[in-house]
């Protein structure tokens, strides 16, 4: 059983669990910091609830800790249907820490004490489950720089070396300030005047560039994403990722050959899983009809390099698929689905691809399960009688050059099936046990780690979908017990939609199931409580 553990490892990036007596930080490796509550509403603080988490999140990486970044920290509050601007409960906070894989999440507040900004924060640490006792620091408003820094120590603890003044942090806090402001902007143009303010004020600072990429980028603008990012000079700390989005705005631009210079030449530095499937993507691309061997090298390579990232795995199978080699495809599209199994368009390439070489079954299988997740792929069925259901353009780009804190490694070394069934097997024993126990984060650690070896057990996805749905994650969870009714329809699975439904107020869907669950035992006491809860209401 020691062999078979150590073959199958999802390594979440966890601090030690043992604290010192004084409860610091000293140890964590992965945190979450979130925006600081205003508690007396002072307008003059508007701005630093998201200030206050930038500037903390830099100290605390620069004495060595791996912040979670906002985009990422965003991501997880639109997952959960948070506010981005909301100030959460603890319930919520440990939700949001462990959407993202955090060891620790950090809290705070702010006020002002006559001329004195007062900060105060503490720190959950979601692999203890400890609350730790609460920490200030103070100063005047103007050395916003130093109160953070000093509240970023205290959290380390005094066994910590003195933290560096940040190369992060803009050069004063009136630049800082427009920079939040431009963060937080409602609109792309208010955004965009914040930040050109900061250029103004602070040509070299570069953050300020890679937010006007972003937002010109997000906007369709690629040759303006494209100037603004080539100003970053090659001194700069963040030249390489700025080259990188630059390589990225020729890509759209389809300055093919450009992209592929600039490309090639950040690999030689130091290779990349991200750039590999850069130049995968513009192989892909930059010809009317696929070249055999080109696209699909880059993509393996990216692969290697990060075998975390299903994305990789589909760009992989996909590119096969246009290169007409459906057991490559079918492969590949194979381990993407291992690591997201509630990827609808791998699942529908996967059954074409199924389908050309004969698994009738399967393919129809698969086409029932892509379906299920999306309602768009009935469009790609129907198209006409010998033409590819395919389409061309769903190859995936991603900007972030470095590999996401939150990703989960799930590598496995290449066991016989049994040896991998008894180990998924065992993997969804702890995971029961510990979603018995109420241990969320555990348990889900567990599940994915089953499902990476046994994709479709109906069991794993129920339990996760039930999980999902306990820690608000209601978009997750009904993409979870989809898969899981797809899998294996049971009366607990329709019960668990139903319910996802009733969460989402979708009282049409979750009536719809549960009259199925009714259908298969009518005497199903979670069918007839569900259906009683959904009373007799209009819709």
């Amino acid at each position: 059983m020691t062999r078979w553990l150590c073959a199958a490892i999802v390594c979440w990036p966890l601090g030690n669990a043992s604290l010192a007596a004084d409860a610091t930080t000293a140890d964590v490796t992965t945190v979450l910091v979130l925006p600081f509550e205003n508690t007396r509403q002072e307008p003059r603080l508007a701005w630093m609830r998201e200030g206050a988490a930038l500037l903390l999140s830099d100290y605390l990486e620069a004495a060595g800790d791996v912040a979670i970044d906002r985009d990422e920290r965003i991501r997880a509050f639109d997952r959960l249907q948070l506010p981005a601007a909301a100030v959460l409960s603890r319930a919520s906070s440990v939700k949001v820490g462990q959407a993202v894989s955090a060891v620790a999440v950090v809290s705070g507040r702010l006020e002002l004490v006559g001329a004195e900004l007062v900060a105060h924060a503490r720190v959950i640490r979601l692999d203890t489950g400890r609350l730790l006792p609460e920490v200030e620091a103070r100063g005047p408003l103007a050395d916003v720089f130093e109160i953070f820094r000093g509240l970023a120590q205290q959290l380390k603890g005094a066994a910590t070396p003195p933290i560096a003044v940040s190369d992060r942090v803009p050069p004063s806090p009136q630049v800082f300030e427009l920079y939040v402001k431009g963060l937080i902007a409602e609109t792309p143009s208010a955004e965009l005047a914040f930040l050109e303010q900061v250029l103004k004020a602070a040509p070299q600072f570069d953050r300020a560039r890679l937010a006007i990429w972003q937002v010109h980028t997000e906007a369709g603008n690629h040759l303006r994403a494209l100037d603004i990012i080539s100003r970053v000079t090659p001194a700069s700390r963040l030249s390489r990722e700025a080259r990188f989005l630059g390589a990225l705005s020729m890509t759209q631009l389809k300055r093919y050959d450009d992209a592929l210079q600039a490309l090639r030449a950040l690999q030689t530095e130091q290779r990349s899983a991200a750039v590999a499937n850069a130049i995968g993507v513009v192989e892909l691309r930059r010809f009317a009809t696929p070249q055999p061997g080109r696209a699909t090298y880059y993509f393996s390579q990216a692969t290697e390099l990060d075998p975390t990232d299903g994305d990789l795995f589909f760009n992989l199978g996909y590119a096969y698929w246009q290169e007409h080699d459906a057991k490559a495809a079918i492969y590949w599209l194979r381990e993407a689905v291992r690591r997201d199994p509630g990827d609808g368009d791998a699942h529908f390439i996967l059954s074409a691809a199924l389908q050309q070489t004969g698994a009738t079954a399967e393919a129809s299988r698969e086409r029932e399960l892509a379906l299920r997740l999306s309602s768009k792929y009935a469009s790609w069925d129907a198209k006409p009688a010998g033409g590819d259901p395919v389409p061309r353009g769903l190859e995936r780009l991603d900007d972030e050059l470095s590999q996401s804190a939150a990703r989960v490694d799930l590598l496995i070394t290449a066991n016989g099936q049994r040896e991998q069934d008894t180990l998924a097997q065992f993997h969804l024993d702890s995971g029961r046990r510990a979603y018995e126990r109420e241990a969320d984060r555990e348990a889900i650690d567990e599940l994915r780690r089953a499902l990476f070896l046994s994709p479709y057990l109906a069991e794993a996805h129920l339990l996760l979908g039930r999980l999902f749905l306990r820690g608000g994650r209601t978009e997750d969870a009904i993409e979870a017990l989809k898969i899981a009714l797809w899998s294996e329809e049971t009366v607990a699975a329709h019960v668990a939609l139903g319910e996802a439904y009733l969460q989402a107020e979708d009282h049409t869907l979750a009536r719809a199931e549960a009259d199925r669950a009714l259908a298969l035992d009518p005497k199903s006491a979670d069918g007839l409580r569900l259906k009683a809860r959904l009373g007799g209401g209009p819709w």
